[in-house]
């Protein structure tokens, strides 16, 4: 009998750590959205982003309800729910089809609070320009240029809880104040992970578009 628990508690064991390998084999293989790091210390990051272009949409309710919400509409226009019918290549798994055009998904994807609601968006491949891009079917995804600039970054792990993105929102802003910078924009949560990724293996940041404070 004890020979039996222990072999079964060496199963559950061994499925676990295959469960946490492929997670976070997996967890990053979506390619990022891409920066120059100006200044870095510890898990601060002073970034430079050129110019973007993001679907995004507008969504009402719990600062983790809306996230989940806006993920699934972005998600499907990436996926197909477009007006352009074209194939192009996907890898993980290779997909080859005649529909609507599928989009390779850039992480992170970014939300922050606007007139009292909360905007969720994901950046495009950067091979991609506005004209090129297809026109959503769902009249609540935009498509949106962004603007270069100057962000401070604070990367943390963890859940996707609003007290721990408070928590980390404010010390990112102690740094800000610390490094001479002003902030020029709302805070920005950054999710680099599916919603599927175990809590621990998450890789969060808060986001500040910032700029120096003049001499």
């Amino acid at each position: 009998m004890i020979t039996s628990k222990y072999n079964n508690l060496a199963a559950l064991i061994m499925r676990a750590l295959m469960l946490l390998f492929l997670t976070g084999s997996n967890a990053m293989a979506t390619p990022e959205a891409p920066f120059t790091v100006i200044e870095k210390e510890k898990d601060f990051e002073l970034r430079r982003y050129e110019p973007q272009i993001v679907a995004q949409t507008i969504v009402e309710g719990d600062f983790t309800d809306v996230g989940n919400k806006g993920f699934r509409r972005l998600f499907d226009y990436i996926n197909g729910k477009n007006r352009k019918k074209a194939p192009i290549p996907m890898t993980s798994p290779v997909l080859e089809e005649i529909a609507s055009e599928k989009i390779s998904m850039t992480a992170p994807v970014n939300q922050k609070k606007e007139n009292g609601k909360w905007v969720i968006s994901f950046v495009m491949p950067p091979h991609y320009k506005l004209e090129t891009l297809p026109e959503p079917l769902d009249a609540r995804v935009s498509l949106k240029v962004v603007p270069g600039r100057l962000v401070a970054a604070l990367k943390y792990s963890g859940t996707w809880s609003r007290n721990r993105y408070d928590e980390n929102q404010a010390l990112l802003e102690k740094m800000v104040r610390g490094h001479g910078l002003t902030p020029i924009g709302e805070p920005v949560f950054a999710r680099y992970n599916p919603p599927w990724t175990l809590w621990f293996l998450r890789h969060n940041e808060v986001l500040i578009p910032v700029e120096r404070v003049a001499p």
